[in-house]
């Protein structure tokens, strides 16, 4: 093996030793089987999956591998910048400065044309405006609010999201699906009805 192509190996392989980081990096949503928090490497998965299964309910033709790229990566910043609750106002006001800093710390592990393409998959999911990114952000948002209706709502209600509030922030989805839209929003207004965002948390105060 050449010593350029040893090098590059090595890169790899750091950069994917790195992405064990993600195993340890815990979300707000709890899992379907309200064991415990759901963490980031779980988390983009499951999205793998979805757009894997559902790609055929986006609103326009789409390159489902690079969808998949993009839900596998998205979340790699948080490695340092860490989870933003969906619903902290605070914590959104720095959280494009701390992931753009973790993206270059990150991003550079790799050899120099797979950090590019990570940081043009990433910006294009941040950006939200092609038709992948759209699909890719309606998946991330709907993956959310599934794990809070299966367990009752136990992340917004332990941090009293009200349905509003909820509604409004997945509204998005409609952009990348109006069917997958639809469906939540039912689902959504049912919780409701049932009395999941008036009922309290009482296993954690809100953080």
């Amino acid at each position: 093996m050449s010593e350029s192509r040893v090098m590059r190996l090595q890169q790899q392989m750091e950069f994917l030793i790195e992405m064990d980081k993600l195993k340890s990096i815990y979300r707000q949503t709890h899992l379907m089987d309200k064991s415990r928090n759901e963490n980031d490497a779980e988390h983009s998965w499951h999205l793998a999956i979805m757009a894997l299964f559902l790609s055929e309910h986006a609103r326009e033709d789409i390159d489902v591998c690079r969808v998949i790229k993009m839900v596998l990566i998205h979340d790699i910043v948080e490695i340092d910048a860490g989870d933003t609750f969906a619903y902290d106002s605070a914590g959104s006001e720095t959280k494009r400065a701390r992931e753009v800093a973790a993206a270059e710390r990150i991003f550079p592990l790799l050899p120099s044309e797979q950090a590019m393409e990570l940081w043009e998959l990433w910006e294009e999911f941040e950006t939200g405006e092609t038709p992948e990114a759209q699909f890719a952000n309606s998946l991330d948002r709907m993956a959310g609010a599934l794990n809070n209706l299966q367990t009752g709502g136990m992340g917004w209600r332990r941090h009293g999201v009200s349905v509003d509030r909820v509604l409004a922030r997945n509204a998005v989805i409609e952009k990348g699906s109006p069917v997958l839209w639809e469906y939540l929003e039912a689902r959504i207004e049912e919780a409701a009805a049932q009395g999941v965002f008036s009922q309290p948390d009482s296993e954690s105060p809100s953080s």
